[in-house]
């Protein structure tokens, strides 16, 4: 009896050791089998060159363009990716369209104004006139408002082939840099000041000396004195430029360009060219990269300005009304101007305006005044220290 139990029991744990080791050997099986699969599965991902207009390091629209290149790779689990180049690495910023049209890239990061010179109502897609529109209101006309198709219209006229996707809705610009604080339009008036797009028209007809500089360009234009004042786009974009060094008098708040987003062309057949669910993905990042970027530049430009004033000792303005309305006015002369000789134009401006005037009504009579809310906690904003 005590033999038999000794033999069962002897039997028992060498069927144990067998299942277990059969067990261990399925498992490196399994492994050795699932290996290649994943191996193969990245060194089979789809990559898109993309150029973008911004210098790489420190340069804040750079790191956005890469934000959305991250999502398109997260998105698709790796299986689509954006191979991300700075400005000038393939073509110059004004062969961007033209690059992607051809194929030469996949994809660009840019934004409208950058081919004004091609056909004026690009400058409308977001460098255009308000009407009361921020760009998140400029946006939902892309999409809502019957702007993509004219969009779209714009881009073929130009002899672009590509499709386009926005992101990241930019807060208005500031009216920016100037060797003094400027509160009359009498102030402004004879200055040699850099700006783009539409822009140049509205503040040469306020009486400016306009140029269109690349952004690497303005600080030493100002500094050597080929222009007396600039803007660029943003606290934290100016200051990674360094006008800081060369002005201590910055003012926010504008109509030059008071909505703008970026834009992504992709070359149309290479599009058309990727699955189904890859061409969502290209879309939807875009969106998801709005939202992301928007929250982002909140942050980094009200720290950037809390920078400017703490550490930089730079005076800070908010426009002058007298300024403003100005600039209003010539918005009016170059919009009519370019209506009556441009069709085109005059047909998205009153897409603009039917969008604007429908959809503006509820906004601005439905939106409490904020800045009031704020200076009840905090003060007179002009005076609030960050």
């Amino acid at each position: 009896m005590v033999k038999e139990k000794k033999s069962l029991k002897n039997s028992t744990s060498s069927r144990r050791k067998f299942f277990k080791t059969a067990a261990k050997a399925g498992a490196v099986a399994a492994a050795t089998v699932a290996m290649p699969n994943i191996a193969t599965a990245g060194s089979h991902a789809t990559v898109l060159k993309m150029q973008a207009a911004w210098p790489s390091g420190a340069n804040i629209f750079f790191e956005m363009a890469q934000d959305y290149c991250n999502m398109v790779s997260d998105m698709s689990g790796g299986s689509l990716k954006i191979d991300l180049q700075p400005v000038n690495a393939i073509v110059k910023t004004s062969e961007i369209g033209a690059a992607v049209s051809d194929g030469i890239v996949d994809m660009g990061h840019w934004v409208t104004a950058y081919w004004y010179g091609k056909n004026a109502a690009a400058s409308l897609f977001g460098t255009g006139p308000s009407y009361g529109m921020s760009s998140q209101e400029v946006m939902g006309w892309m999409e809502y408002g019957g702007g993509r198709k004219l969009y779209e219209e714009a881009v073929s006229s130009v002899g672009y082939n590509y499709t386009g996707f926005f992101h990241m809705p930019m807060p208005a610009q500031p009216f920016g840099w100037f060797k003094k604080n400027v509160t009359k339009v009498s102030d402004v008036k004879g200055m040699k000041y850099r700006t783009v797009g539409l822009a140049t028209n509205v503040l040469t007809a306020m009486g400016m000396v306009v140029r269109q500089l690349p952004g690497g360009e303005i600080q030493p234009a100002m500094k050597t004195g080929l222009i007396d004042a600039a803007e660029f786009n943003n606290p934290t974009s100016d200051s990674q430029f360094g006008m800081q060094d060369v002005s201590k008098h910055y003012h926010l708040g504008s109509f030059h360009q008071s909505q703008e987003m970026f834009e992504i062309p992709m070359n149309t057949k290479r599009l058309k060219s990727l699955s189904p669910a890859h061409q969502a993905i290209l879309k939807n990042a875009a969106y998801a990269a709005n939202t992301d970027n928007y929250f982002k530049a909140l942050v980094r430009y009200s720290d950037s300005l809390a920078d400017l004033m703490n550490t930089h000792k730079v005076n800070v303005y908010q426009t002058s009304d007298a300024i403003l309305a100005e600039q209003l006015k010539g918005w009016d002369k170059i919009v009519g101007e370019f209506s009556a000789k441009d069709a085109f134009f005059k047909k998205v401006i009153d897409s603009q305006k039917a969008y604007a005037k429908k959809v503006m009504k509820y906004l601005l009579m439905n939106q409490p005044n904020y800045k009031l809310a704020y200076e009840n906690e905090f003060g007179p904003i002009g005076k609030v220290k960050i």
